[in-house]
């Protein structure tokens, strides 16, 4: 008996000490902030680095399980971090995408960790990427527009631009946008109709935004496609530095991001016809 429970503490230590995602905790500003770290065990030096950004109430883990990016990365060879947020008065997790909420630094905390990371793990400082959900996605254009030298690229799925970084973005840098957005979500709606608390709302419809970092990256051509079952794509091309801005707008689909939880077959598992985190690389993958 004790040598079958010294093997299942064995196997379990192994196990342990295997797990590549566990709660992390870096201080920054004076607060304790945490985050999801995930890799696989053999991914080589100079990886590139996605982070991945929760929505207004969500929570790291959460989005971890919801979106299967873990999954897409293994598969291709990248890591993924997980931040969480901070809290609202009322006590719900949030990004200060250049919001009325406190003015909490999520943009130096953000940044601040990326850096962190790409020297602990050996990850590559020149393909780092920002994607996320709802208010994830607002704070990924927040970071677009004040940290473009740190990230590469950026990706928003149920999220648009907050009117305070409408109204001021000015990136150091040309950056490749991915925009994935349900036409019947009625929270953060494609024609920038929000509910005004909090600063959320003062942007245009998502098709001027579009055109706003299309003109900013140099695009020169417009192409219009559909993916089945439900997806049309836009794609903004002809940059003389090959950056290009996708927009996705899905049809019958809500607030919620495409192909969730494990990526799995058959495709028809997905009625949509995408799966944002596929998407999501196969975006990031080309710079």
């Amino acid at each position: 008996m004790k040598k079958i429970m010294a093997l299942v503490f064995m196997l379990t230590l192994i196990q342990c000490t295997r797990q590549t995602s566990v709660v992390q905790v870096m201080s920054h500003g004076g607060i304790e902030r945490e985050y999801l770290y995930h890799a696989k065990e053999d991914l080589p030096v100079n990886a590139p680095l996605v982070m991945v950004l929760h929505g207004f109430m969500g929570d790291a883990r959460g989005l971890q399980s919801y979106t299967g990016m873990n999954q897409i990365a293994d598969e291709n060879g990248f890591a993924v971090v997980y931040p969480s947020g901070t809290y609202t008065p009322q006590g719900d997790s949030y990004w200060n995408a250049n919001l009325l909420y406190p003015p909490v630094d999520d943009v130096g905390f953000l940044t601040t960790l990326v850096q962190f990371l790409q020297v602990k793990h050996d990850l590559n400082p020149q393909r780092t990427f920002v994607c996320g959900m709802s208010n994830g996605g607002f704070m990924s254009y927040t970071l677009a527009c004040q940290s473009s030298e740190v990230f590469r690229a950026m990706a928003s799925v149920t999220g648009t631009m907050s009117g305070g970084d409408w109204a001021s973005c000015q990136p150091t840098r040309p950056i490749p946008v991915l925009q994935i957005t349900g036409i019947s979500d009625n929270i953060v709606p494609l024609d920038g109709s929000l509910a005004s608390a909090y600063g959320f709302s003062g942007a245009p419809h998502q098709d001027s935004i579009m055109q706003m970092w299309a003109s900013l990256n140099g695009c020169t051509t417009r192409d219009s496609s559909f993916i089945p079952n439900s997806t049309h794509a836009i794609t903004f091309k002809g940059a003389s530095n090959g950056h290009e801005v996708w927009h996705y707008t899905i049809e019958d689909m809500g607030h919620e991001w495409p192909g969730t939880l494990v990526i799995k077959s058959p495709r028809d598992y997905y009625p949509y016809g995408t799966v944002a985190s596929e998407v999501i690389w196969d975006f990031f993958s080309r710079y």
